[in-house]
């Protein structure tokens, strides 16, 4: 079952946009759920891994390990980034999948502390090595290859990008709510956390079956192939690293605050552990059907004529929504508050994938993808849960992450700012 090659020279047709936007949202979704239940199922793997200490200490040590291994991301994406501009998109879209598929089984099989001692942390980190290095080259290879489908469109192509992130969180919360409902804190610290991570194994049948069948990117092949991507990158394209990388840091924080919500709820708040997690079912809901259609609007009315009004109303309103819920806290006031900058995320993660890369020419478009958004993410993302674990538990304000969101959403709206002007980005 071939798929006959497009003009090289013309946008992909519908029918292969749509098999472009089906392998890159379902690969791109199980592969992102793999990440995303490590932050869902920390409480737990802190237990397993890490059992000598405190609650408090077990839940850092376990975000840590979520923190440490973003630190790789960026070496992941100037590799794959590159694979991506010299091979193909699809090459380096298939290798991400065998990878996250390596990381994610060691998780899933990987005996606790009272088995192997030491060995059991260790091997914790390197399967999150290993999986934040696949992570690394997927996100520049997918957008690349999504919004070079049709320019016309690029903001609704480049959108599926994060609402395939979207729809990871949907089912990782799914998966959280409906494992904490169903089983007894013990049988979910004995095995329950391990299910999700067999699940998300899924991700080498169904990725390697739709990307085997989908065309490459019809810019790529008619793009004289760089010999260095890496290097022209870094000799070239500094203030289009700087631009993308900077656009991306509000909405990076922000998705990691929403994963730690649910865990704040149970932790901080004491809240129900399912129903926090039902919290996070509905923001993934949210995410995942707004986000495309803020990519449409994007499309018809301009990108930053969104993003940059969206970036300003995150970071004024996560100190007050944070003040209400821990002054109401209940399943409720979480919901509300996750809903509201769950809608404010879409808003401005619609265009955002399509905004960064047109920071870069399409030969180096996803190596200086890659680099500019796993340097953010391994920045103000990995470490995001770990850092508002730490806030709250050093300044004893249950308040403290929300400031931290508005502190970084001035640097996205500098980079949008930036790019609109020395870009001519819109």
């Amino acid at each position: 079952m071939a798929v006959a090659p497009t003009d090289s020279t013309q946008p992909a047709t519908r029918g292969s946009a749509r098999r472009a936007i089906a392998a890159a949202t379902i690969g791109n979704a199980l592969e992102w759920f793999d990440l995303a239940v490590y932050a869902l199922m920390a409480a737990y793997i802190g237990k397993v891994f890490f059992p000598d200490g405190a609650p408090g200490v077990q839940l850092v040590q376990a975000y840590a390990v979520f923190g440490v291994t973003y630190l790789i991301r960026p070496l992941g994406g100037l590799l794959i980034g590159a694979y991506a501009d010299r091979h193909g998109r699809k090459k380096a879209l298939v290798l991400t999948i065998w990878l996250m598929v390596l990381g994610t089984l060691l998780i899933a099989i990987m005996p606790g502390y009272a088995t192997l001692g030491l060995l059991a942390p260790l091997g914790i980190v390197i399967a999150r090595l290993i999986q934040g290095f696949a992570a690394g080259g997927e996100f520049g290879a997918a957008t690349s290859y999504l919004v070079e489908q049709d320019e016309s469109r690029k903001g609704f192509l480049g959108s599926f990008q994060f609402a395939s992130q979207g729809l990871a969180t949907l089912m990782a919360s799914g998966f959280a709510a409906g494992l904490t409902a169903m089983l007894s804190k013990e049988q979910m610290a004995a095995w329950g956390w391990r299910v999700p991570f067999v699940f998300g194994l899924l991700v080498l049948p169904v990725g390697l079956y739709i990307r085997r069948y989908v065309a490459e990117s019809p810019a790529i092949r008619t793009e004289e192939k760089p010999a260095s991507p890496i290097r022209s990158v870094f000799r070239d394209h500094w203030g289009g690293l700087l631009i993308a990388g900077g656009a991306l840091v509000i909405s990076t924080a922000l998705n990691f605050i929403l994963q730690y919500m649910p865990t704040f709820g149970i932790e901080e708040l004491g809240l129900n552990d399912s129903l926090s997690f039902v919290a996070l079912l509905i923001t993934g809901v949210t995410l995942t059907v707004a986000t495309p259609v803020v990519g449409l609007l994007a499309d018809r009315y301009g990108r930053l004529k969104i993003m940059i009004p969206a970036a300003v109303l995150i970071g004024g309103s996560a100190v007050p929504l944070f003040l209400w819920l821990t002054a109401a806290p209940s399943f409720l006031t979480l919901t509300l508050c996750m809903t509201v900058l769950g809608l404010l995320k879409a808003a401005y993660f619609g265009a955002l994938p399509s905004v960064m890369a047109d920071a870069f020419p399409v030969h180096a478009r996803a190596t200086g993808l890659s680099f500019s958004y796993n340097t953010a993410v391994a920045i103000f993302g990995g470490f995001t849960p770990a850092i508002a674990a730490a806030l709250v538990s050093g300044t004893g304000s249950q308040v403290s992450p929300a400031y931290y969101l508005l502190a970084v959403s001035f640097l996205s709206v500098a980079a949008l700012v930036r790019g609109n002007r020395t870009r001519g980005l819109r």
